[in-house]
């Protein structure tokens, strides 16, 4: 029997709209700690405010577009979204003052969550069921590639011309996809048995409660990945190994890039938990091995493991939301998932903040090691025991 398509214009346009998407987020939020503190003089825990509070933004903007994009449709809400974070780009090039930034991060982030909720709906109807594991993991490519992307073009623009230029970078690339998105078709899904439809309040008008589980798991260990994120430059820098800082994010995404094609069709094929328990033990390591850095080959090294993790666990449980959930609550499932997601990046910076005067970034690192367990042992709890139950049914 012939495989179901995969690579259709529609998919291959999402996953470049994304990208695009991601690049701009990425490019900044890696960058904006130093920024702030550079030029507003801001204190570790503000500036990690400045990374963050982006991701405050996207949260927001996930609680609304989960449950209105059954409304005005996936497609109306990504050139929206594209639209409003491209107008709220050209604010950065605006001189003012901490809190001014702050507003503007926040701002960004809403328009960055409503176009990232649309594409991520959008894939997830375009992706054929028997391939949803193959499908979601190359998509998540897009977000894996700006990481490592991102972070290399904002940090040499920074080096050569200025903070000023990685504005301008990203408003040019923000508004760059525009033209790409308005070629995607919207796909035609029956909403008719949805239950968002009603005006009376309901937790389940704004989560997918098929997709918490996972979710809340996904919170868990984002929370520890966050760490990285925003503070992996000034970790690099501390520790004597500023030129190799910026290969980080190169290294991780190179880690991603070759795995995924094997380890999303290991999850059609065997189920998560053959992806899910090896990444997280595999992120546990990398992370132990970034909290002892003592040389470049160790500090590449936690690179690649944390990729190998971090980056295969956020797919394969991404993929687990929306398996989890009825087509016509996929909207719902995506936002679920990312509002977790985004809750461990966005509110991480800001409390581990708190911890690198007293600990360092290699104390801080290193607590992170039991916090990634810990999900281990939730993600089994929480999913893990029925997935083996759902992989003997099939």
């Amino acid at each position: 029997m012939s495989k179901e398509k995969l690579w259709t214009r529609d998919f291959i346009s999402i996953s470049l709209v994304n990208f695009v998407i991601m690049l701009s987020m990425y490019l900044l939020i890696v960058t904006m700690a130093s920024y702030a503190t550079d030029t507003y003089g801001a204190s570790s825990s503000m500036a990690g405010l400045a990374s963050s509070i982006f991701i405050i933004g996207v949260l927001f903007a996930r609680l609304y577009g989960g449950k209105e994009i059954l409304r005005i449709g996936s497609k109306k809400m990504l050139l929206g979204g594209i639209l409003f974070f491209v107008l709220i780009s050209a604010l950065y090039l605006i001189p003012s003052n901490i809190y001014f930034l702050l507003v503007i991060r926040f701002l960004h982030g809403i328009g960055i969550g409503f176009a990232s909720t649309a594409t991520g709906t959008i894939v997830a109807q375009v992706v054929p069921a028997s391939r949803k594991g193959e499908g979601i993991s190359y998509f998540s490519l897009s977000v894996i590639l700006s990481t490592a992307i991102g972070p290399l073009i904002g940090l040499a623009m920074i080096n050569e011309f200025g903070y000023l230029s990685m504005f301008i970078f990203s408003l040019v690339v923000g508004a760059a996809c525009l033209p790409l998105a308005l070629t995607i078709k919207e796909p035609v899904v029956d909403y008719h048995a949805d239950g968002t439809k009603s005006r009376r309040f309901s937790l389940s008008n704004y989560f997918e409660p098929n997709a918490l589980p996972v979710s809340i798991v996904m919170f868990i260990i984002a929370l520890a990945y966050s760490g990285t994120l925003s503070f992996i430059a000034s970790f690099a820098k501390e520790v004597g190994l500023a030129e190799v800082g910026s290969l980080y994010f190169f290294v991780y995404a190179l880690a991603v890039l070759f795995s995924r094609p094997f380890t999303g069709k290991l999850m059609d094929a065997k189920g998560a938990n053959s992806v899910a328990y090896p990444a997280l033990l595999v992120f546990a390591v990398g992370m132990y091995a970034l909290s002892q850095v003592s040389s470049s080959l160790i500090f590449l090294t936690a690179a690649a493991l944390i990729g190998l993790g971090y980056g295969n666990f956020q797919s394969i449980a991404q993929t687990v939301a929306i398996k989890m959930t009825p087509p016509h609550r996929m909207g719902l499932a995506t936002s679920t998932f990312f509002i977790a997601m985004d809750m461990g990046i966005g509110v991480g910076p800001f409390m581990l903040g708190f911890m690198i005067p007293k600990y360092g970034y290699n104390g801080l690192y290193l607590a992170m090691v039991p916090l990634i367990l810990a999900g281990f042992v939730l993600y089994y709890f929480l999913h893990g025991k029925k997935e083996n139950r759902f992989v003997q049914d099939a």
